[in-house]
């Protein structure tokens, strides 16, 4: 039996602005991905646009490249995270199951290990051994995969979610330059394109940033910069291709 007289008026508990558990993470990294997936559509969308009204002055035109980048964009990004989703599940689980196997198999040489990896932690022998045994009586698969392999077994990846998570946000990346390029005057529609771009990118650049705790003004400037050049070059890219198949 352990004594409370070490913790005593200690807050053991997760503090607020450090959670620790695994969902949280998971759900942290998909609020990250998902404004990954949705700066994905707002830079390569404006890219092509600014490239085809660079090359004509044809609304519809415009909006028909715009509508077909989109749909590429959001399929491509859907179904490369669910191959790639899929393929990470398939691998969690075949090390989940040849720990299972293990678990009974050779239940002595795996508590060992368990202690072996707590003492590698910074415990003492006894102390590791007392830890690892409680686990393995709490639930011996969980301590595993969690310590040695780094999986929550209740919490793998859906590459259903993934893929369908990826789609959604590019697709709403994308539907603000395409919506602001084909519903603006032409006459200033190039420059309200580019200031909302910049706007969008910024905003995800902070996002994104946040979620990772790194600095965010690096990041926004990166961010800005980075869609700002595509946007220049396709542009360029289109004048020049329709000024010579015009």
């Amino acid at each position: 039996m352990t004594s409370d007289a070490g913790t005593a008026g200690l807050d053991v508990g997760p503090h607020d602005d450090e959670p620790h558990t695994g969902g949280f993470n998971n759900r942290l990294n998909w609020l990250r991905a998902s404004v990954l997936g949705a700066n994905d559509g707002i830079v390569s969308t404006a890219g092509l646009v600014m490239g085809v009204a660079g090359a004509t002055s044809d609304s519809q035109a415009i909006a028909v490249a715009g509508l077909a980048g989109l749909a590429a964009g959001a399929l491509s990004m859907g179904a490369g995270e669910y191959v790639s989703v899929s393929t990470q599940r398939a691998s969690e689980n075949a090390l989940l199951a040849k720990e299972r196997r293990e678990l009974r198999e050779e239940p002595d040489e795996e508590l060992a290990e368990l202690a072996g990896l707590y003492v590698e932690k910074g415990l003492s022998e006894d102390l590791a051994l007392q830890v690892a045994r409680q686990l393995h009586e709490h639930d011996a698969l969980a301590a595993h995969a969690e310590t040695e392999l780094g999986i929550d077994p209740d919490d793998l990846t859906n590459p259903w979610h993934a893929a369908w998570a990826s789609m959604l946000a590019f697709t709403v990346g994308a539907l603000l330059p395409l919506l602001t390029i084909t519903l603006t005057p032409p006459d200033v529609r190039i420059w309200v394109t580019v200031v909302a771009v910049v706007v969008a990118l910024a905003a995800t650049g902070w996002a994104s940033a946040w979620f990772g705790r790194a600095p965010t003004r690096p990041a926004v400037v990166r961010n800005v910069a980075g869609g700002v050049f595509a946007m220049a070059v396709t542009y360029a890219v289109g004048a020049l291709l329709g000024t010579r198949i015009g």
